[in-house]
């Protein structure tokens, strides 16, 4: 299933580098704080036994 594109990546602020996406200099604050926490869940990594850091539990 497709990610849902984040709104800081339509902005003119955002710039696409490949490994290094990062917001231009002004940039509001807003949006800084979502491009990392956006950053940050990419690095969560899903244990076994769940679907997106969901635990499943089974019968």
């Amino acid at each position: 299933m497709p990610r849902i594109r984040p709104d800081f990546t339509k902005s003119p602020y955002f710039v696409d580098e490949p490994g290094n996406w990062h917001l231009k200099p002004g940039a509001p604050k807003e949006m800084q704080i979502e491009l990392n926490h956006y950053i940050n869940s990419l690095e969560e990594v899903d244990e076994p036994g769940t679907i997106n850091g969901v635990h499943i539990d089974y019968p």
